[in-house]
């Protein structure tokens, strides 16, 4: 980003007040070498004032009344787990909740006992140092494509992608009404329309776009949400029109993970990965920052379409 554009981003946060002082500021940016950090740490702000917006929208958990599949499903996991969403709640707030007695991080292995075991979290959502390592350090220069975000839920991605890159234009599927209204909110109070759309729809209506996609980005959107026979079909459904040569396809977990409960052999010989696509390796030791968890970067898999 060049100085014209920092100059540009920061009058868009600063109050009028604020702006009195931009000229120092700006001759500092001009002689810095911390330009790059300030406006990574400048749309860090921006995302987390948009996190700070849902968060008053919605409970605690983070869920769509719609989603009674995924609170089921998230209820029957092995070893105990709740939903908190990365976008919205960080580790600081979650230590902030947990001081609050809002939620807990562990659970009693024997009720009245002192025995107790760590809770495992689960999230939806990418959480901001994800999506700073994902645009910055996962994908490549984005200018002029076309980014579609499978099950955009509360828009993490396309904001991150909005902010981080310069993609010309990212577009949200959502089926869920509620959470449809929430992105558009945010879209609209903070400038995004220019180069955001936010879709009401399921992805399996969506053939002409999934075929025009560059980057398609899927994170935990079918296991949660699905039985299993519709897994296969949105998978078949992605599979046969996701096929632009050299296209990227970002899921997380990895494709393998997702697949292994659906282990019909006529749906993997149709899928036929090995024909559609190709993983593509990933540094995950580039990005080290205090505030990442370096497993759930891990989580994060890209493929090329052949």
């Amino acid at each position: 980003m060049n100085f014209n554009d920092a100059k540009n981003e920061i009058l868009q946060v600063l109050s009028k007040t604020e702006r009195q002082h931009l000229p120092k500021l700006l001759e500092w940016l001009k002689t810095s070498d911390d330009l790059d950090d300030f406006l990574v740490d400048n749309q860090s702000v921006i995302l987390q004032s948009i996190a700070e917006d849902l968060r008053a929208c919605l409970p605690l958990e983070a869920m769509a009344p719609s989603e009674t599949m995924a609170i089921q499903k998230t209820q029957q996991k092995h070893h105990p787990t709740v939903h908190v969403d990365a976008f919205l709640y960080d580790e600081e707030t979650v230590d902030s909740l947990c001081e609050e007695g809002k939620i807990s991080r562990n659970y009693c292995l024997n009720c009245g006992s002192h025995r107790t075991a760590p809770l495992e979290f689960i999230s939806h959502s990418f959480s901001i140092p994800e999506l700073q390592f994902l645009f910055h350090n996962v994908l490549p220069d984005l200018t002029g494509k076309l980014v579609v975000d499978v099950g955009s839920r509360l828009g993490a991605v396309l904001f991150g992608g909005y902010l981080y890159s310069a993609a010309s234009q990212l577009v949200g599927v959502e089926i869920s009404s509620e959470f449809v209204k929430l992105q558009t909110m945010a879209v609209e109070k903070y400038g995004f329309s220019d180069r955001i759309q936010v879709i009401h729809a399921d992805i399996r209506s969506q053939a002409a776009l999934v075929q025009n996609t560059d980057v398609l980005i899927m994170n935990n959107v079918f296991e949660f949400f699905m039985e299993p026979s519709d897994q296969m079909q949105a998978w078949l459904y992605i599979n046969q029109n996701f096929r632009k040569k050299g296209a990227l396809l970002v899921t997380v977990p990895s494709i393998q993970e997702a697949l292994t409960l659906l282990q019909d052999a006529v749906f993997l010989e149709t899928l036929a990965l090995g024909q559609w696509i190709e993983e593509v390796q990933i540094d995950y030791t580039v990005y080290q920052k205090n505030d990442t968890d370096p497993d759930s970067l891990k989580q994060i898999h890209l493929y090329r379409v052949l």
